[in-house]
Parts: C-alpha cells; structure tokens; sequence
C-alpha cells in the first residue's frame, strides 16, 4: 500500500504555493522515499510534493533512468514548442494535449544539498514543468483553452456526483440489499 494518498482536484492544498525546503535532511530523504513508492505504486512518472499533502518545493520523478529528486528546483525560461498529451495523478483518467516550452534549463539540489543543473527537452522537460507547476499551485486544467476547461469542469463535476450518490448498499439510503 503507497505511503501517502495522493490528492485530488478540489483539494485545496493543490492550488498552494509550496514552500521552500530550508534544510535537507534525513526527514526530507524519508519523504522523497514515500513519494517515489507512492509514485511508482500509481503508476506515474513524476509527483510534487504538495500531491500528497506536503507543502515543500521538491518533487521525484523517474523517466526511465532511475529515481530522481530535485530540491527548491527552479526553472528557467524555455525554448521552442512541443505538444504532448498530459495527464496528471491528481486528475485521473483524463489527459489533454499540451503546448509546453520544448527546451528548459533546471536548477535546484539533490538530497545531499549538490546544486544540479540539468539542461533538457521534450519529455523530461514537460515532466520538469509539470511538476514545477503543482510547487506552484497550478494544475494541468489551467493549461487548457475555454472550450477544453469547461468540459473538463462538466466531467469532473460528473465524477463528484457520482462519488457522492448513495451506493446502493449502503444503509444511508438508495436500495437495500437483503
């Protein structure tokens, strides 16, 4: 079972600026370690902190080459476009394309408090600038143009309606079950 519940839209935590990490510590390494099983356990390839109810500016990720954490990162101005259908852990089962800067330039710490700087494109780039968004309280839905962002709304407020009716079973109400 994964370490932390992962959050979902309409959380309010999610639309918070993360705070920066003040000290690296052996606690900010246990938390790293959670994330990347919860991570892992979703199954997904990045996940920020503030996804699982902590308000700190770092997050994992794992493209492929192994598990990666990236402390109080900070992304500088990108280059070029590149579309690519997007999805997010705290909005499940629903995915968008998304126009995102091709090219970035990534700064911050790793866990043992090395400045890294990490030059990328493409995918690890959009992993970079998405998970960057969530330390800054901005969900994938927000990256949408009018037309895409109220169907989104209806879907979701479609899930939420669902979640919130009675099941059938259930002794608050709907049809009972002998």
């Amino acid at each position: 079972m994964s370490p932390y519940e992962i959050r979902i839209i309409g959380d309010p935590i999610l639309r918070s600026v993360a705070t920066p990490v003040s000290e690296i510590d052996g606690t900010v390494a246990k938390i790293c370690e959670d994330m990347l099983a919860t991570m892992y356990e979703a199954p997904g390839v990045g996940l920020a902190a503030p996804q699982v109810g902590i308000q700190k500016r770092l997050f994992v990720y794992d493209i492929g080459d192994g598990p990666q954490v990236v402390v109080n990162p900070i992304l500088a101005e990108g280059d070029g476009e590149w579309v690519f259908d997007e999805g997010c852990l705290s909005i499940p089962g629903l995915s968008w394309e998304i126009v995102r800067p091709r090219e970035v330039h990534l700064t911050g710490c790793d866990l043992d408090g090395n400045e890294i700087s990490i030059e990328t494109d493409e995918y690890e780039a959009r992993v970079f600038q998405h998970e960057l968004d969530h330390l800054d309280g901005v969900l994938l839905i927000e990256h949408l143009d009018d037309d895409q962002r109220k169907e989104a709304n209806r879907i979701l407020r479609q899930r939420e309606t669902l979640r919130e009716s009675p099941s059938p079973t259930s002794a608050g109400g709907g049809i009972r079950l002998p």
